[in-house]
């Protein structure tokens, strides 16, 4: 039988491009939708087959319509949608202006509206298919200077739990994906040591081997589910700890 096929988002960088390269690597079929297919490129010397980039703005409702239908007639089916594309603005509330906060909720939040929307009818034809939305622990806890993504963020940890339920009926699990702090472009910013972080080729292979996982929330490891947990039954002192230790960092990468 083929392998299933899985559509990612944000896929030529950081997690989302290491989640596709694992995929292909067991032999998956992978649509990788971007702004840019850069990387991806380099796979695609090696996979011809089963990989398939589609250029796309997910704030642009068409685009989005026309790659998944790209996607369901090369290969007549999308077994599983990773929403992972993200835009994180790290900026003090005040400095912020309103249109960039807009922008990360056009990318973060309603990215994944529409992406959910272009995939549901071929998911309901097809009697069933796995929705995996990205999310942050910022989205529970809160963080300084990140005051849209976190916000979009805690959107998606409520429109997900929503989704579960509305869609249950047609065999289409909606879940959330929770990674840990990864070394990535959008967590630059934070401050954190980059040794602090983890290694975003090693959470997209551990995410790899969760792909047709059907729980509520799926991480790549235990000691990112430990800090979930505490997360969420101590999200302000959680959130407090977290801005604490990662101001101390700066501080100690500043003064050097």
């Amino acid at each position: 039988m083929d392998k299933p096929v899985i559509l990612i988002t944000g896929a030529d960088n950081g997690i989302g491009f290491h989640l596709a390269a694992s995929l292909l690597e067991e032999g998956y079929r992978v649509a990788g939708l971007d702004l840019s297919g850069e990387n991806l490129a380099t796979l695609q010397e090696t996979y011809p087959d089963r990989l398939l980039f589609c250029r796309c703005d997910v704030t642009d409702e068409a685009q989005v319509q026309a790659a998944v239908e790209t996607v369901v007639h090369k290969w007549g089916w999308i077994d599983v949608l990773v929403n992972n594309a993200c835009l994180a603005i790290f900026k003090p509330f005040e400095e912020k202006s309103l249109e960039e906060t807009r922008r990360e909720f056009e990318v973060n939040y309603f990215g994944y509206v529409r992406t959910i929307a272009a995939v549901l009818p071929q998911m309901k034809a097809q009697g069933g298919g796995i929705i995996h939305n990205v999310s942050s622990g910022v989205g529970i806890t809160g963080f300084p200077g990140l005051t849209g993504y976190a916000s979009t963020k805690g959107a998606i940890e409520a429109l997900t739990r929503a989704l579960a339920l509305e869609l249950a009926p047609y065999g289409i699990c909606v879940n959330l994906v929770h990674p840990p702090l990864t070394n990535t472009k959008s967590a630059a910013p934070l401050g954190v040591p980059p040794q602090a972080m983890a290694d975003p080729a090693d959470v997209g292979r551990k995410l790899a081997k969760r792909i047709l996982s059907t729980r509520p929330v799926i991480t790549p490891d235990f000691r990112t589910a430990a800090y979930l947990f505490f997360a969420r039954q101590f999200s302000d002192a959680m959130g407090r700890l977290l801005s604490r230790v990662t101001a101390k960092g700066k501080n100690h990468d500043d003064a050097e």
